[in-house]
């Protein structure tokens, strides 16, 4: 047993160090755009602030199939399916290039309409419009860049997604650099520089991992593979991918609208929620990773038969999970104004960014026990009681509590963090009931291959 428990140990964490680092990275990238978009202005912060809130939705509405392809691989990874593994993999990437076609189209043209539901001012939505023109234009590269990662992962190459992303993130800084200070002689283009270096990157990570997996995967994928989509596969992706999209849907329409109360409250508060939840994001980056490679795992093991062993190293990853949550939310809320200070050098700002940072301390284990719990049912197969219990939680405690403590009763942010604190508790403690009932042990998509 003894044995059996370090395997288990050393396999997640093989899986989950270079998802750690992949996700450290996804979040310095937004953490070094936030950064030096604040060396515009305040205002040019919030109005990305805005523009990411929409640009966040699109991606849920890709993640459905690159989560469910993410799934259905690793299960059929578990099982030593390799003909399989590559028919998802190019069923996964059509439907999500076709639908990030569409979304990228859909964004780009009715950039002004989708802005103007914030109520932003004349030369906030100018800068939100330029960006989301770009950035908004060429959505579909980003589609890919969360497909093929995912699959890449399930498959255990967990490493090459971590040096792709690594190398678009150095890309993307540097092309910040060049067009928010006007070096090396490049034009000075704020907003809209900072917009094209997104793009570049992104599109250059897409190529480079079509490539990879192109080289990854045991039987080699065939134009003829692209070009028929396979209903009994596509069934077993929507069927994860859906459920898991409506979770994240709900959550992020959620936060749109929440955004939407914050607005209300003035530009200052919004640049001061950016600036937080850029740092708060910086501590969710360990406990996301345990999601993710939690996923994968357990997936894995799923799919190979073994559902004792998925459903003790669950909690295992919780326990790590909420280790590496609670101490870093402690350390930032210590040096709360001392981080803000960062961004600003607005003593409003960041006496109100370092309160919401020692709330954190109570609100970031809750989002922990949700990342790693709901990965896991997920992975396993249920994914359709965790969507239900979202939106039951998200519309019925986080949306009308922020209104009546951040609006109605003029608590302003400390009252919609408060309202998000109840919402990831409630929901995070239902999980756990689930995960320990079993019953998402009936719920495998993939039959074990049968051993002699």
């Amino acid at each position: 047993m003894p044995n059996q428990s370090m395997a288990a140990k050393l396999r997640l964490f093989t899986i989950t160090w270079p998802i750690f680092i992949e996700v450290l990275l996804q979040t310095m990238m937004n953490f070094a755009d936030v950064f030096m978009i604040s060396f515009i202005s305040d205002g040019a912060v919030a109005a990305i602030g805005v523009v990411n809130q929409i640009m966040v939705l699109t991606f849920v509405l890709f993640n459905f199939t690159a989560m469910g392809s993410g799934v259905v691989v690793s299960q059929f990874v578990g099982a030593n399916k390799p003909k399989d593994v590559s028919i998802t993999i190019a069923n996964a990437i059509v439907v999500n290039l076709l639908f990030g076609l569409f979304i990228s189209i859909i964004i780009a043209s009715f950039r002004y309409p989708f802005l103007s539901l914030f109520n932003l001012e004349s030369d906030l939505m100018e800068y939100g419009a330029v960006y989301m023109a770009i950035v908004g234009g060429t959505l579909f590269t980003q589609a890919m860049v969360i497909t093929v990662s995912s699959v890449l992962q399930a498959m255990g190459h967990t490493k090459d997604v971590m040096l792709v992303v690594l190398a678009m993130n150095v890309l993307n800084i540097f092309g910040n650099y060049l067009f928010i200070f006007g070096a090396l002689g490049v034009p000075q283009l704020n907003v809209t520089g900072v917009a094209i270096a997104t793009m570049i990157s992104r599109t250059l990570a897409m190529f480079v991992l079509f490539w990879i997996v192109s080289q990854r995967v045991e039987i080699k994928l065939t134009w003829c593979d692209f070009t028929k989509l396979k209903s009994e596969y596509l069934k077993k992706i929507l069927g994860i991918g859906v459920p898991a999209a409506g979770e994240h849907l709900s959550y992020n329409t959620s936060q749109i609208t929440i955004t939407f109360f914050i607005m209300l409250l003035g530009a200052s508060a919004m640049a001061k929620k950016v600036y937080t939840e850029n740092l708060m994001a910086l501590i969710t980056v360990l406990s996301m990773s345990i999601s993710k490679g939690m996923q994968i795992y357990i997936g894995q093991l799923v799919g190979a038969g073994e559902k004792e062993a998925a459903y003790h190293n669950m909690f295992r990853g919780l326990k790590y999970g909420l280790i590496f949550t609670i101490i870093p939310s402690i350390i930032f809320a210590f040096f709360g104004e001392n981080l803000m200070q960062i961004f600003t050098n607005k003593e409003g700002i960041i006496a109100g960014g370092a309160m919401l940072l020692v709330i954190g301390i109570i609100l970031q284990p809750g989002k922990t026990f949700n990342l790693v719990i709901i990965s896991a049912l997920r992975a396993a197969g249920d994914a359709k009681f965790p969507v239900m219990m979202g939106i039951l939680s998200m519309w019925g405690i986080s949306v009308p509590l922020a209104y009546i403590l951040g609006v109605h009763l003029e608590f302003g942010l400390i009252g919609v963090w408060i309202a998000m604190l109840v919402d990831e508790w409630f929901r995070g403690i239902i999980m756990l009931f689930r995960w320990r009932s079993r019953k998402w042990e009936k719920k495998a998509l993939v039959e074990a291959k049968s051993t002699a």
